[in-house]
This record gives C-alpha cells, structure tokens and sequence, in this order.
C-alpha cells in the first residue's frame, strides 16, 4: 500500500470519527447536520496541502482535538459491543438448567 493510500485511510478515518463524536454530543438531527458540514469544510479547507510537515501537524491536531472532545458515555449502536442490545438475548446453554434443576451432575 502506498504512502498515499495510507494518508488517505487515516484522513478518511479522522473524519467519520469526528462525526461519531459529534453524533455523541447532538442528539438533534438538524443540528448534527450543520455541525458536519462544518466538519467536512475543515478537512476540504486542507485537502491540498502537499507539505509533510503540515500535513503531519494537522494530523496530530486533529487527533487531539478528537481526545479533548471525547465523551464520557458515547453513543453505542445497539448491536455493537457495549451497545443497549448487545447479547441481550442470548440462548441459555442446557447446562445451566440442569443445575438449577438440582442436577449438579454434570
């Protein structure tokens, strides 16, 4: 994988990361929305640096600032781990029955 390419992840990475932390800190759909279209005119303001060491000074301020805003308790899609449906419903292993039956035989 190319230089390039990996800039590219990593740029593309701190972007969906800023809008998850924003996600976590409006709940108001609206409001969410402007707030990333702020978002995305601060990375396009910079998508034409071609200097290393800017490139690598926005990078690392970026990170920071994604440190300095992190919610305490961000919002979790329900299926991910931690998440409100996280294994909530599992299947019981027969095993567990069979004790509570007063088998301990197992």
């Amino acid at each position: 994988m190319s230089l390039q390419e990996q800039h590219k992840r990593l740029v593309s990475s701190l972007y969906r990361q800023s809008l998850r932390l924003t996600k976590s800190w409006i709940n108001r759909r609206d409001l969410w929305r402007a707030k990333a279209l702020e978002i995305r005119a601060q990375f396009d303001e910079n998508k034409d640096v071609t200097d290393k060491y800017r490139i690598d000074f926005l990078v690392k301020q970026t990170e920071s600032l994604l440190e300095k805003y992190k919610h305490p308790d961000p919002i979790i899609p329900p299926q991910r781990p931690d998440g409100t449906k996280f294994e909530r419903n599992i299947p019981t292993s027969p095993l567990v029955f069979k004790y509570r039956d007063g088998d301990a035989s197992l």
